[in-house]
This record gives structure tokens, C-alpha cells and sequence, in this order.
């Protein structure tokens, strides 16, 4: 690989010869820009504002705009007089925890390769070292004309730099979280645990860019003199702004779940939302369980109900009967009334109360001749 830097490591007084070489590269697919009408390739001069003549690149210079315009020329002979000491030189200023580096700082990376067979022993060092301290370093170092800071770290045998950007290059999040205070119920959480449980670990070397072979596949049916790639089929409706988060949640963990060839049960992941929570739980599982049950549980109710309303319909029914011989004017029809309301009393009570009124009705006379 192309060095892009040449320099050293600064480790207190050990000096390491190395070279910068980049980590990564672009893979996205450029376009040039054309005319429309012809096809013509469209390019871009450099003409100087004055005297509206094109410029080559020699001829071109460096200059700061000051506020009100004035363009103040600036000369490479003033940038290499500057006072840099880490001009040629990453110079390590500390060593500190991974977890103390925060990801908002990381900028571009590269590799530091031993430049020379003298520098492979202090270049292990380094290495072993930052290995067994189980830490990255902290490092200055002047890149295309501007002092940046690094992060030293091993990635296999090598030792890797990533640019950072300075403290107060990161601009502070203001404004950006929600406005509104927002509670989350621990049946969502325990859904979004799950989703994220279902989803599990990646393998990163297996994921790929989908939309840039696309490109490159519409391209080369273009070159080929074809139409390019089908259009792709418009979505099925029932997308747009979701509205029952749970419902999203347990749609999400079905749909992982079945990816993977698992069961797609999720109401037994609700236990922890609340009376309200499991009783939504069982509504959307109504669908699923089974008929057969169901139509049980809600007969057995039905039935009692009607065998209760039966036996008083009957009650009702032999009870009318003594109201209306209570009312009647003759005491022969009052007494005949009374003996068949008795006798229908007596078949449908029990004997114990049946014996309480003969009882009763034989001390009545007694009561009379006292």
C-alpha cells in the first residue's frame, strides 16, 4: 500500500520510524456530470476573477479571507516556518482506557508501518505494550497542513491510528432529544429487550452494500445495451406513521423470530407491563387460541344461567297460585285454594320445611282454646 506520510512515533525518548498508509477506501460508485441534451462531458475551469483567464494548478496559491473580504496570501515557506513540532512526528501525550475516547471524536484511520529494519523492534514494543496495558494512546501529529489528534491502538500485528477531532470540534446535542416528557412502560421495554435479543449478533464481514451493487448491476445492463434493471415493485399498503408502539414490538419480534425459524409467540414476554398489559396481551392472543375452548368457557355461564332462571320461573309459577286464593270472597273456595297451594308447596320444598308449617299449623288451635 501507498505510504501517505512519512514520519515517527514519539515515545518518550524512543523514536520509531514509520510510514501512514489509509485503512479504508470508498467503494461508492462516482458519476460524472454531463449535458442532458448531448451527452457532452461537463468540466469545471479554474479562472481567476480578475481577469477572467484560466489558471493551471502551478500557478494556483493558498490565501485567508479575512472578515471584509481581503484576501490575505498565504505561502508554504510561512506554514513550514510555524513553530510545529509535530510536523514530522506523532508524539504519544498520554495513555488512557478505550472507553475514555469518545465515538463522536473518531474521524478517518490508518495503519503505522515500520519504515526500515531498525524500527521493527521499537514497533513491537509500542505494540506489546499497548496490548498487555490493555489501553490506546493519545497522540498529536500535522497532517495537510493542520495539527490533529490520534488514536493509537492494535488492530492484529498492526498498529492502527485513528484521527480524532478536537474536543471543541463536537458540537453539543441542544434541541435534538424530544421536547416532551415521554414514559415507557416496562412491557415496551421488555419487547424491545426481546427484538433485540431475537436480532442477536452480526457477523460484520457478511454485510455488504445492497444499493451500490444495484448500481453496478443497472450499469452494466446499460453498457450491455439494455434497458438497465426493472423498476422495483411498489410497496403493499398498510405502511406510514405507526401508531400502537406494542403492536409494532411484537410485529418486530414475530417477524425476527420467523426469519430465524422460531416460534413467533410473543404474548409470554409481557408478564412485567401490568394488569393492562396482560389483558392486551390476552385480546391480541384471542386470535390465536384455540375455538374449542373458547366455546366452552363462554357455554358454561350460559347454562348455569338458564337452569337458575328455570327454578324461578317455577317458583314464580306455584307462588302465584296461593296470591290469588288469599283474595278470593267464599271460605269454601278460600279453604280448597289453600289445600291445593299447600300441597304443591309440599312437593316442591323440602321435608324438614314442610314439617316446620305442620308444625306450626297444629299449634295455632291450641293457642285459640288457651
Amino acid at each position: 500500500m501507498r505510504s501517505i506520510w512519512n514520519g515517527a512515533i514519539s515515545f518518550g525518548l524512543v523514536s520509531i520510524p514509520i510510514k501512514l498508509v489509509n485503512a479504508t477506501e470508498s467503494r461508492s460508485v462516482s458519476f460524472r456530470q454531463i449535458h442532458a441534451a448531448d451527452g457532452g462531458r461537463i468540466r469545471y475551469k479554474k479562472v481567476c476573477e480578475l481577469d477572467g483567464e484560466e489558471v493551471v494548478q502551478a500557478d494556483i496559491g493558498k490565501a485567508y479571507e479575512d472578515a471584509d473580504g481581503t484576501m490575505i496570501p498565504i505561502t508554504d515557506e510561512d506554514l513550514a516556518a510555524l513553530p510545529l513540532p509535530t510536523a514530522k512526528t506523532i508524539e504519544i501525550v498520554a495513555f488512557v482506557p478505550a472507553g475514555d475516547i469518545d465515538p463522536l471524536q473518531m474521524d478517518a484511520a490508518y495503519y503505522l508501518s515500520a519504515n526500515g529494519v531498525p524500527a521493527a523492534k521499537p514497533y513491537t514494543l509500542l505494540r506489546e505494550a499497548l496490548k498487555r496495558s490493555e489501553k490506546v494512546a493519545v497522540a498529536k501529529y500535522a497532517l495537510r497542513g493542520r495539527e490533529r489528534l490520534g488514536m493509537l491502538r492494535v488492530v492484529d500485528d498492526v498498529i492502527a491510528m485513528h484521527g480524532l477531532l478536537w474536543p471543541d470540534e463536537i458540537r453539543a446535542p441542544e434541541g435534538v432529544a424530544p421536547e416532551t416528557e415521554v414514559s415507557v412502560r416496562e412491557a415496551e421495554l421488555d419487547l424491545a429487550d426481546a427484538l433485540m435479543a431475537t436480532l442477536g449478533e452480526v457477523d460484520i464481514d457478511s454485510l455488504h452494500d445492497d444499493y451500490r451493487e444495484a448500481v453496478e448491476e443497472m450499469i452494466a445492463a446499460k453498457a450491455a445495451g439494455g434497458e438497465g434493471v426493472a423498476p422495483p415493485e411498489p410497496e403493499t399498503p398498510g405502511g406510514g406513521k405507526v401508531i400502537d408502539l406494542m403492536a409494532a414490538l411484537e410485529s418486530s419480534v414475530r417477524a425476527a423470530r420467523e426469519s430465524r425459524g422460531e416460534p413467533a409467540e410473543v404474548t409470554e414476554l409481557r408478564p412485567r407491563g401490568g394488569e393492562s398489559g396482560r389483558a392486551a396481551a390476552s385480546t391480541r392472543s384471542g386470535a390465536r387460541s384455540s375455538p374449542r375452548s373458547g366455546s366452552r368457557s363462554r357455554a358454561t355461564p350460559k347454562e348455569t344461567g338458564a337452569k337458575k332462571s328455570t327454578a324461578r320461573t317455577a317458583k314464580k309459577k306455584t307462588a302465584a297460585p296461593a296470591r290469588k286464593s288469599t283474595s278470593g270472597s267464599s271460605d269454601a273456595s278460600s279453604r280448597a285454594t289453600e289445600k291445593s297451594a299447600k300441597s304443591t308447596a309440599k312437593k316442591q320444598t323440602s321435608k324438614k320445611s314442610a314439617a316446620k308449617k305442620e308444625s306450626a299449623g297444629k299449634a295455632a288451635p291450641r293457642k285459640r282454646s288457651a
